[in-house]
């Protein structure tokens, strides 16, 4: 287990974890009712449905917009951003040179969140 954690609000368990499992292509490394993991490589992506958090901690209400960012690094962006269109999400963008000098395209989860998607070096090149 990764020390540092992305907790999202979700509606639907179910449809996030096959949203993030098939957009990660792997597996949560912890599926259970109210609480779904995924590694990001370092840091560990929660998924908990918002009934549950609100039940937990009193005097939360549903936002409306985008409200946060999940920014990714992968050497396969291109690929990653097929894959969470294919996966049920929306794209918002598509991979162009952003100011701040990477390559980032964008997209939604069935959530909202938004999913930025940066291509960086492969792992065996130098940097």
């Amino acid at each position: 287990m990764n020390r540092n954690e992305i907790i999202c609000y979700i509606d639907d368990q179910a449809r996030s974890r096959e949203f993030w499992s098939a957009l990660l292509g792997t597996a949560p490394i912890l599926d259970v009712p109210g609480m779904t993991e995924s590694d990001l490589g370092g840091v560990t992506l929660g998924l908990i449905p918002f009934a549950d958090m609100a039940e937990l901690v009193p005097g939360l209400w549903r936002g409306s917009g985008q409200r946060c960012e999940i920014y990714l690094r992968r050497p396969d962006a291109a690929a990653l951003l097929d894959r969470l269109v294919a996966a049920g999400g929306a794209l918002l963008a598509p991979l162009v040179p952003r100011g701040w000098g990477e390559v980032v395209g964008y997209g939604l989860d069935p959530d909202g969140h938004v999913v930025a998607i940066a291509q960086s070096p492969p792992a065996d090149a130098e940097v």
